[in-house]
């Protein structure tokens, strides 16, 4: 899960001149305008046929039941506050950052220590709750109460911050949701981030129409060195209709770097990738990927996945035994239930590919587009993404569940609240479009519109992090079968009745 969200964020840093952080000392930024708020604007059904359900509901409350007590137990290891019943006195506040409007600050301080503010709009009864469910974990903690707000501050040291935020009320905007994360610094504190890579990361959340509005910005740490070739589609291949296309670029560098990568890696390396889903077939999902030999390209595949599909093979890490068989031009895995997956070469007009997919593909149908190439022909694009999400949606439950029952992980459970949340919003989102262009030396910009904020495959990646055993963290594992054990038929997997055409 952990290298999914790094893929799927394509957060590229290379090698470079170093640039400097907008605010190098910030943490954390974050106001968010409150669900009572929010459902009173003009287009507030957007967030609430998401956001309110009884299923979204549940969802946040076990959510909010799970947070408190890791809260609880962070605080305690961190701060050195063991407050008995800590969790208990923490709930309530979960549900005050939920539906009122509240602004946060964290900064390192010059000592190198974090420092917190957080203003929330409350009535005279919830600021006196807050007061006495956090002073026990924050002694040296102030606080103050002015035209309806509750300013906590986390020490003396963080004055300042307090201050700041008591401006920040007075010039509030209309997103519904703004933050900015400064990872890098953050990693200093939680060294799981550092394998991620992430760059300090500022968005904007809005709904000036019937769609949610998503617009930020990623701030590297060093210059950015990309490599933006033309792009390089395989036309040949790839036919309408589409439900989901995805074009990226400039990312071989990055992928260069990573530890986890180089066990698969080819050279050289691909600097695109273009992955699209055709309609009604679940497992019609298809990858490519320009090369400028195919041939040696496939050779070179082949020759780096035999060995790790052996080791994981004697691992029983596998649902069953996966074999693999190589022709001239393709590769084969067999032993994987309900699907046929293949490594192939192509050659078309746009010259050489390896197309991956786990379903033949369909006799090519009409022509791509115009509007496509339009689209892409913008200066600097990294990435483009196009979806039906409400169609799309079956399709990716299919794929990730397959896939976490072939790689010994924990399924989503039908059963459980963020399914049942995903399966009641699903019908009811429509196109997802999401832009990430450079534009500056360390500097990328990203925009999405959409009814649902998220593409499917972000739903579903989210679902499973909720439904996490040790969530906040993601460990989807499950124990390693003993090798006499005869290996399972597959359980079967929840698929949802298809979306309504668009």
């Amino acid at each position: 899960m952990k290298k999914f969200v790094v893929i799927l964020n394509l957060l590229l840093v290379v090698a470079g001149v170093r640039a400097a952080l907008p605010e190098p000392d910030l943490l954390a930024r974050v106001h968010f305008a409150g669900a009572q708020k929010i459902s009173t604007a003009p287009n507030a059904a957007v967030f609430t046929n998401q956001f309110c359900s009884v299923e979204a509901v549940t969802l946040r409350a076990q959510t909010a039941d799970k947070l408190s007590v890791w809260l609880a137990l962070w605080l305690q290891k961190n701060v050195g506050s063991t407050v008995p019943d800590g969790a208990a006195k923490l709930r309530p506040l979960f549900d005050d950052l939920q539906s009122a409007e509240w602004f946060l600050e964290s900064r390192v301080a010059a000592g190198g220590q974090p420092q917190v503010a957080i203003a929330i709009k409350l009535d005279a009864s919830r600021a006196q709750l807050w007061q006495t469910s956090l002073k026990p974990f924050f002694p040296a903690a102030t606080f103050k109460v002015s035209g309806g707000w509750l300013i906590f501050i986390s020490s003396p040291d963080a004055q300042t911050l307090g201050d700041a935020l008591a401006g920040e009320i007075m010039r509030a905007d209309n997103a519904w949701l703004a933050l900015d994360v400064n990872w890098p610094r953050l990693a200093q504190w939680y060294p799981k981030l550092k394998e991620l890579g992430l760059p300090e990361t500022r968005f904007t959340l809005t709904a000036p129409d019937a769609n949610l509005h998503i617009d930020g910005k990623f701030f590297f740490p060093e210059n950015l060195a990309l490599n933006l070739e033309p792009w390089q589609m395989p036309t040949n291949t790839m036919h309408q209709p589409f439900i989901s296309f995805t074009a990226v670029r400039g990312f071989a560098a990055w992928l260069k770097s990573q530890v986890w990568a180089q066990p698969y890696q080819i050279s050289p390396v691909p600097n695109q990738l273009f992955v699209w889903a055709l309609p009604q077939m679940p497992f019609q999902t298809f990858a490519a990927v320009p090369v400028p030999d195919a041939a040696d390209a496939l050779a070179q595949a082949g020759a780096r996945l035999k060995p790790v599909v052996e080791s994981t093979n004697r691992q029983n890490a596998f649902l069953m035994p996966v074999s693999l068989a190589m022709t001239n031009n393709e590769i084969n895995f067999s032993g994987v239930p309900f699907v046929s997956p293949y490594l192939q070469t192509v050659k078309g007009a746009a010259g050489q590919f390896l197309l991956a997919g786990g379903f033949p593909n369909t006799p090519r149908g009409k022509s791509l587009p115009p509007e496509l190439f339009t689209r892409m022909a913008e200066r600097n694009l990294l990435l483009y993404h196009w979806e039906i999400t409400a169609e799309r949606l079956p399709q990716v439950l299919s794929l990730s569940q397959l896939g976490l029952l072939i790689t010994a992980h924990r399924q989503l459970d039908a059963n459980s609240a963020a399914f049942k949340w995903v399966q009641k919003i699903g019908p009811t989102l429509g196109n997802t479009v999401t832009e990430i262009t450079q534009t500056g030396p360390a500097e990328m910009s990203f925009a999405r519109k959409a009814t649902g904020g998220f593409t499917a495959v972000e739903l579903y990646a989210l679902a499973n992090w909720l439904e996490a055993s040790n969530f906040p963290h993601c460990d989807l594992r499950l124990p390693l079968r003993a090798k006499n054990l005869k290996h399972p038929h597959p359980a079967p997997m929840p698929v949802p009745a298809p979306a309504a055409s668009k």
